[in-house]
């Protein structure tokens, strides 16, 4: 069954206003203030040929470096698809030969491990951070800190879980 999937398309570089129209005539697209991110709506099967097809079809005329699904799937997990050197393809390939495992797998959990790392270091910096705000300041003048702080800039917490694909 072909449904439609909403595409995040993030650039090496902003794109130029030439480089927008004619990407504009092969598909509908929505950017940034930018313009290194674009959004599209893609028809395909899975979300997997949607970003592929979103590549094959807009490659040539934008500076694409990743392109993603907007939306978390059931799992809570996003596709990535990026295009690698073929001396990456190469080292991957091997990585993923020594481990056993499928050059797709190895890949998903090296980018999942690197994520969940990045993850764990930001999380130890704000502890760190909070952790001198408390010397200075009660519990409660932190919290309500922050809470008006969050209040006035609406802010939105990202996801959690991402999963990669070459593409």
């Amino acid at each position: 069954m072909t449904v439609h999937h909403a595409v995040e398309i993030t650039l090496t570089r902003p794109a130029t206003d030439g480089e927008l129209r004619r990407a504009g005539r092969i598909v509908a697209l929505a950017s940034n203030t930018d313009h290194t991110r674009l959004l599209i709506v893609q028809r395909a099967k899975t979300p997997g040929r949607a970003l592929r097809a979103v590549r094959h079809r807009l490659n040539a005329a934008l500076p694409i470096d990743v392109v993603t699904t907007h939306y978390p799937d059931r799992q809570g997990c996003v596709l990535v698809n990026f295009a690698l050197s073929h001396e990456a393809r190469t080292i991957i390939h091997r990585a993923a030969a020594a481990g056993g495992q499928r050059p797709r797998d190895f890949l998903s959990q090296t980018v999942t491990d690197a994520v969940a790392r990045h993850q764990e270091e930001r999380a130890r910096r704000l502890t760190t951070h909070l952790n001198g705000l408390l010397d200075q300041h009660t519990a409660e003048e932190l919290l309500l800190g922050a809470a008006s702080m969050l209040l006035s800039h609406r802010t939105c917490l990202p996801s959690s879980k991402s999963s990669a694909s070459p593409s």
